[in-house]
């Protein structure tokens, strides 16, 4: 039986006060972006009535939409105001960029397979996301050519901070992302001071690797380059 637009907006409501206020989230405006935003719209058909519990799911590719959870916990520690140039790495199905859409002035999402791309690229237009541009590329390269930018999001795993998107935070800005191993990281938070990054260790967690010359190889080797 198919679910109503109304039921999934019962079950996104549902989502927020239980798998986000009740965890401590408390920015408005970012509750209100998880309210409004189509969850399920950025999973595959047979995965919509599982878009809204407290779990990440398979978009294919050997990639997640990750927990709604830690979605809502990495936006949160961009403090994003509303006017901010926002790049994210790992695009995967769009819905990330989505909810950055609604908080941020223009975002820019970087995502290495084609497919996933190209699909997230026609949602997001589809849904009426005119603020978010999605570039097929090497996301641990950053997009330099609209650096710099006040918030930095990464979705996937890096063995450590790569040192483009480093270079590409702008002052007094903020950069998320998971630091680690291939089966388990720290979420760290980074800020620039001038010229000194400051971090902080947030939570563990679990994400699918980073791949890229400044990350992780395909073939799923431990060796990277820094150059």
């Amino acid at each position: 039986m198919k679910t109503s637009d109304d039921e999934f907006r019962e079950l996104r409501h549902q989502m927020v006060t239980d798998q986000i206020e009740r965890r401590g989230i408390k920015d408005q405006r970012l509750l209100e972006a998880l309210r409004e935003v189509p969850r399920h719209e950025f999973v595959p058909p047979d995965q919509q009535r599982s878009a809204y519990i407290d779990a990440p799911l398979p978009i294919g590719d050997s990639q997640t939409i990750s927990q709604p959870y830690i979605v809502a916990l990495m936006t949160s520690l961009l403090e994003l105001s509303g006017e901010e140039t926002v790049l994210e790495v790992g695009t995967g199905s769009g819905y990330q960029a989505a909810i950055l859409a609604r908080l941020a002035g223009k975002v820019y999402t970087l995502e290495r397979v084609e497919r996933l791309a190209e699909q997230a690229q026609a949602r997001l237009e589809r849904l009426g996301y005119e603020n978010v541009e999605v570039v097929r590329r090497d996301g641990t390269a950053g997009l330099p050519e609209h650096a710099p930018y006040e918030a930095i999001l990464v979705t996937a795993a890096a063995p450590r901070l790569p040192p483009p998107l480093e270079n590409q935070l702008a002052d007094d800005g903020r950069l998320v992302l998971p630091v680690g191993g291939r089966l388990g990281q720290v979420l760290e938070l980074w800020r620039r001071e001038g010229d000194r990054m400051v971090s902080e260790r947030v939570t563990p967690v679990a994400f699918v690797p980073l791949i890229g010359k400044h990350a992780w190889p395909e073939d799923g080797g431990s060796a990277f380059n820094w150059s």
